[in-house]
């Protein structure tokens, strides 16, 4: 391996394919891991109101994305998914797509390092960015879905090749893949269902935390908020009469 394939080369050269490759198995394994290692650290964070476990986690993502922007070969974390895949034949995909899609979480962890590795500054909206972390990890992960990928086509007008799943490739749907009248119903009222509940359990439900607080009153109206103020303080009052 000399300079020039580490740093020009991106991909792995597989024949029948025209351009550098990636395994899809090893980078939805990969993020599968680290979403649920994401979700590990919120779980400490909270109940142990640990942030050195916080700050390891956001370095790593930060140094492990740079690596992969530079040559995929040598990322830790893809490194470890290959371990859990690595007897599953592979799928491969386009790199520079991935590429692409990785250059985007890199400029997201950037400033996920500066707040909370370098500077542990945290607030709500800082926060929401680890959220759209985790959320592109887990749609990757869970759904194939690479959001990164389909900026790419869009940014650089370039078609993507051998994108996850062949969704690049025009092709009909096979019947498993559609959905009959019923089964569009039964999704609707799922989705529906679904948004209803975390509406309910957010505006009903006491919170016991700042975040939960602020989650409490985001979801409410000005109206909602000034009622459930009077109703607190109503309270308040009569526990005051009945001490007296």
């Amino acid at each position: 391996m000399n300079l020039h394939s580490f740093m020009f080369e991106y991909g792995e050269k597989v024949p029948g394919y025209n351009e550098g490759v990636v395994n899809e198995r090893e980078v939805k394994a990969t993020a599968g891991i680290m979403f649920l290692l994401g979700m590990i650290v919120i779980f400490i964070g909270i109940g142990y109101n640990h942030i050195m476990v916080a700050r390891v986690y956001l370095a790593f993502i930060f140094i492990d994305f740079t690596i992969r922007i530079i040559n995929p070969k040598y990322s830790p974390a893809l490194l470890f998914g290959r371990v859990f895949v690595q007897n599953q034949i592979p799928e491969y995909v386009g790199a520079l797509q991935k590429r692409f899609a990785w250059t985007l979480g890199w400029f997201i962890s950037l400033p996920m390092m500066y707040w909370f590795v370098l500077n542990w500054d945290i607030t709500f909206y800082k926060v929401l960015i680890c959220v759209l972390c985790l959320t592109l990890l887990f749609m990757e992960a869970a759904l194939s879905i690479c959001v990164g990928c389909k900026m790419y086509t869009f940014f650089t007008r370039k078609q993507a090749e051998n994108c996850p799943g062949g969704v690049c490739e025009v092709r009909t749907k096979d019947p498993i893949q559609t959905f009959n009248p019923l089964q569009k119903i039964i999704s609707i009222v799922m989705f529906i269902a679904l948004i209803a509940g975390i509406y309910l359990f957010l505006a009903k439900t006491e919170s016991k935390t700042f975040f939960g607080e602020f989650l409490h009153e985001l979801v409410l109206t000005e109206q909602q908020l000034d009622i459930e103020n009077e109703a607190k303080m109503e309270a308040e009052f009569n526990s005051d009469d009945d001490d007296f």
